[in-house]
């Protein structure tokens, strides 16, 4: 069935210069919680430009590692890390709701989305701390990770997510940062495998294979140079398709 509707979300709030451009294009945007990147200032913009463009807010917490961005796994005590990210998304709903926002979902970052596609004990302990915290959130993951199908265990709401500017590799993860052709940097490549999830419900992997992916939402990286000119180029191709960008 033809798809008339999909979310595009961005993970803003990171100090990166397009956050106001992009909220006027996309449906969601996940914001930084401070722990990788971001400070108050850009955390409050990025909420009252949401506010202000109607876009949906969810939070973006990450392994306390600002020196590496969030995107490098860390062995830390797991309580440690229970406490760290229950401090962000308080940080990050008491922000919000200071600026009239409700945060309504929450998408881990960086390293500790990547390890919760795979690591099922943490993924546990991850959906324990969100419905701890507020069990009315959303948990958004990537397409068919043991965070979402733990989530769903947890009777949590899950969205699943795919990526605009990611390679895959053939088991459904990402192709680690860490190598040259993780990162899509072509607007026709990008636009193409969107559109492929979104008509047909596959992609094509690192190595050419087909992968098929079932995914709500769909991730364009705010910190990208190519993240505003992706973003455009995505909402004209699904206009022309007829599909609506809506949460």
């Amino acid at each position: 069935m033809k798809a008339t509707q999909v979310d595009l979300n961005a993970d803003l709030g990171e100090g990166a210069p397009n956050d106001r451009e992009l909220l006027q294009l996309i449906s969601s945007a996940n914001i930084s919680c401070g722990a990788h990147a971001g400070d108050a200032d850009s955390i409050r913009a990025a909420l009252q430009n949401a506010v202000e463009f109607g876009v949906v807010v969810g939070a973006h917490p990450s392994y306390p590692d600002r020196e590496h961005m969030g995107r490098r796994s860390l062995d830390i005590p797991i309580n440690e890390l229970r406490d760290s990210i229950l401090r962000q998304l308080k940080y990050l709903c008491d922000m919000a709701s200071s600026e009239g926002a409700r945060v309504c979902h929450v998408k881990a970052h960086g390293a500790l989305y990547n390890d919760m596609a795979t690591d099922q004990a943490l993924a546990e302990k991850f959906c324990d701390w969100v419905r701890e915290f507020d069990s009315r959130l959303t948990v958004v993951g990537l397409a068919g990770s043991a965070l979402l199908q733990t989530a769903r265990v947890f009777g949590i709401r899950t969205r699943a997510e795919a990526f605009v500017d990611r390679r895959y590799q053939t088991d459904g993860t990402l192709v680690p940062r860490s190598q040259p052709d993780a990162l899509i940097h072509d607007a026709d490549a990008a636009i193409k495998q969107a559109l492929s999830i979104i008509k047909h419900g596959y992609l094509m992997t690192v190595t050419g294979q087909r992968l098929s992916v079932n995914a709500e939402t769909f991730c364009v990286h705010g910190d990208t140079p190519e993240a505003l000119l992706f973003a455009s180029r995505l909402v004209t191709s699904l206009r022309e398709e007829g599909i609506r960008i809506a949460s």
